[in-house]
């Protein structure tokens, strides 16, 4: 009876062990976005500034906008693959008046083949119900997409031109989208994998954005 006992308990820790492993949070630190080693910045440039004593990455895409098609730049956390989990950041934009697509990538392999949550700040004002989308490169991209109806409204809408704060709830065959700490989802998607897991970072398409406070939680 004791032996069994032991062999429970002992489970039991391994257990909470194994939950707890699975659960660790990461926090890349932006600051070292170049060093080469922390990030993999693909088809973009990334320029670092301070805020507050916060680390701020500006994204920037090689080539800027291509008229007719995206063009994805991206920051890669490096020595990390990501299948799911949460994922949480800050992210802006440049107001109403500037087009701009940014978000998060993962299932990633490189800029042409990945899954991406992306906002677009500019209609956050104009309470577009377009303002978030979900994207499976390189067979559903935008157009097909948000067709299919797989974009929502930001909820609560945040500035156009100021900092929000996203959570990522990244599952096996969905993704939930919560804005500015809201208790409830403002986007639940259906996902459209055919990969178990990929890179994880920062994702920007033919433009620019903001990014600071990035935190990566693996739940599996």
């Amino acid at each position: 009876m004791n032996t069994l006992r032991w062999g429970c308990a002992l489970a039991a820790v391994l257990t909470c062990l194994s939950v707890g492993l699975a659960e660790k949070e990461t926090k890349p630190d932006l600051a070292l976005v170049n060093d080469g080693k922390t990030f993999n910045v693909v088809n973009a440039n990334a320029e670092l500034t301070k805020e507050k004593d916060k680390a701020v990455v500006k994204l920037k895409v090689k080539g800027g906008d291509i008229p007719g098609q995206s063009n994805i730049g991206l920051a890669l956390v490096e020595g990390l693959e990501f299948s799911e989990g949460n994922i949480e950041l800050d992210m802006k934009g440049f107001g109403r008046n500037v087009p701009c697509f940014v978000g998060i990538g993962f299932n990633v392999v490189d800029e042409k083949t990945f899954e991406s949550i992306y906002f677009r700040p500019f209609m956050f004002a104009r309470g577009n119900t377009e303002a978030i989308q979900y994207v499976s490169w390189p067979d559903n991209g935008w157009k097909k997409l948000r067709k299919a109806g797989y974009v929502a409204a930001a909820n609560p809408v945040p500035s156009p031109s100021g900092w929000f704060h996203v959570r990522f709830e990244i599952g096996e065959k969905k993704v939930k989208v919560f804005v500015n700490n809201a208790k409830e989802p403002c986007m639940v998607t259906d996902r459209i994998a055919t990969r178990e897991k990929g890179k994880v970072g920062l994702w920007v398409d033919s433009g620019d954005g903001y990014f600071r406070d990035l935190k990566i939680t693996p739940t599996k």
